[in-house]
C-alpha cells in the first residue's frame, strides 16, 4: 500500500477560486478536476486520460472534458497533447502567484 504524501493547497484556492468556480460559474467539476490535477502534480505535468479524471473525481467522462475545457480557456491549467491519440498532460497553474518586481 502507498504511503500517503502532503498536498499543500494555496489559501486562494479556497477563498477565492472555489467560490467563483462554484458559485459564480456554477462549474463545481471545474473545481473537483483542478484539485485532482494539483495534487497529481505538485512539481510538474501529470498524464491523465479523461476517463482517468473522471474515475478519480466521482464525475462522467463528459463532465470531465467540459471542465478542462474551462479550466484551460480560464488560465487555470495547460494542457498538452503530444498526438490525437495520445493522452493529455496536464500543469496546473497558479496565475495568482505573481513574481517579484525586480
Amino acid at each position: 500500500m502507498a504511503t500517503p504524501t502532503a498536498f499543500t493547497l494555496d489559501r486562494y484556492v479556497v477563498e477565492t477560486l472555489l467560490p467563483d468556480l462554484v458559485g459564480h460559474d456554477r462549474r463545481a467539476s471545474a473545481y473537483l478536476v483542478y484539485l485532482v490535477i494539483a495534487a497529481a502534480s505538485p512539481e510538474g505535468r501529470t498524464a491523465m486520460s479523461h476517463a482517468q479524471l473522471a474515475e478519480r473525481t466521482g464525475l462522467s467522462r463528459r463532465s470531465v472534458q467540459g471542465a478542462v475545457t474551462l479550466l484551460g480557456r480560464r488560465g487555470l491549467i495547460e494542457i498538452t497533447r503530444r498526438g490525437a491519440t495520445e493522452t493529455s498532460e496536464y500543469r496546473a497553474l497558479t496565475p495568482w502567484r505573481r513574481p517579484p518586481a525586480g
